[in-house]
């Protein structure tokens, strides 16, 4: 009697090399997806009055002047989480306003930082981008004094004051420097600092810790060219922050770090339980799957080789047949 021969196939890739294969395809794909996702988030405006812009209406050199003086960078608050954390509240925050802001996005500011200290920059320039150098920007004109006093009239009952300052020198804490072109004040009886008698270039609200600078172009990038000016505006900063290096500058008026949307959703609380959930539950089935199911098995023969096969066969077709009940009398006894 000869045995059953059983055909086996070789598997093309052993089980490790399959699962680790597996595994990063959806590492890349897991990064990719977050990638994709948050990368908005972080891209860096072209020109602009935003602490990222390296134009000359931005402030990325002030954050710069900080992080070297302070050994350490300004923290950047990107969503209003950042601005109601109870860090944010002994932090002096930087607001700088850009003809282009979101005022929605502004009343949300004043309301969290009630009794806060935050410092307000008010936009003066139009500019437009510069072709062939990305980040930098030309200057057009200055903004009208309507689109200005609309943001001003914002955070204070005042209007841009009328007429050229009287000085030449603007004193900030004993520093005296340059007064900036086309320079914008507002009338103040007891300002912070003055260009001049009543006229406030820097000055504070009598029921908010709230300072309003009128004039950027005394701690833009482009005043910062100007070393008298750099060390002015730390000057300043340390005037008005409750703490030594303790500043803080918002994004969320220009809209960085703002953009909601359905992956968003997926990967941050309250439905990151549930897409983590998920994830458990499909490698779980991965691997259930992996155990359960082996190689393919090779398909047998129609007919079997040996005697034992062969009787088997016969005794299928006398069945079938209907022939075995007739069949035993003939050998019995």
């Amino acid at each position: 009697m000869s045995a059953e021969a059983v055909e086996t196939t070789q598997e093309p890739f052993s089980r490790r090399t399959l699962f680790w294969g597996i595994f990063a395809s959806l590492l890349a794909a897991a990064g990719f997806f977050l990638l994709s996702t948050y990368a908005p988030d972080f891209r860096q405006p072209e020109g602009g009055a935003t602490p990222l812009s390296k134009g000359g209406t931005g402030y990325a050199g002030l954050v710069e002047w900080l992080k070297l003086t302070n050994r350490q960078a300004p923290p950047m608050a990107r969503g209003e989480k950042d601005l109601e954390s109870p860090l944010a509240s002994t932090f002096l925050l930087i607001v700088t306003i850009a003809p282009n802001s979101d005022p929605a996005a502004l009343q949300r500011i004043i309301k969290l930082r009630s009794g806060k200290d935050t410092l307000f920059v008010l936009p003066k320039w139009q500019t437009m981008p510069l072709l062939g150098h990305e980040g930098w920007e030309t200057k057009v004109d200055r903004l009208p004094n309507t689109v200005v006093n609309d943001w001003l009239g914002r955070l204070a009952k005042a209007k841009l004051g009328e007429g050229k300052p009287t000085v030449d020198r603007i004193d900030v804490e004993g520093r005296r420097i340059a007064v900036p072109d086309e320079l914008q004040w507002v009338a103040d009886e007891h300002p912070l600092i003055a260009a001049g008698d009543g006229r406030a270039i820097l000055t504070e609200l009598d029921n908010e810790p709230f300072y309003i600078l009128t004039d950027p172009d005394l701690i833009n990038n482009a005043a910062l060219e100007d070393p008298q000016k750099a060390a002015a505006a730390l000057d300043m900063i340390a005037m008005l922050e409750p703490a030594k290096g303790a500043v803080m500058f918002d994004l969320t008026l220009h809209g960085i770090g703002q953009n909601y949307d359905l992956a968003k959703l997926l990967v941050e609380p309250p439905f990151l339980a549930l897409t983590l959930s998920v994830l458990v539950a499909a490698a779980l089935a991965f691997l259930h799957g992996l155990g359960r199911f082996g190689p393919p098995r090779a398909e047998g023969r129609a007919i079997a080789f040996g005697k034992r096969a062969l009787v088997d066969t016969t005794a299928m077709l006398l069945k079938r047949a209907g022939r075995l009940q007739g069949l035993g009398d003939r050998y019995a006894a």
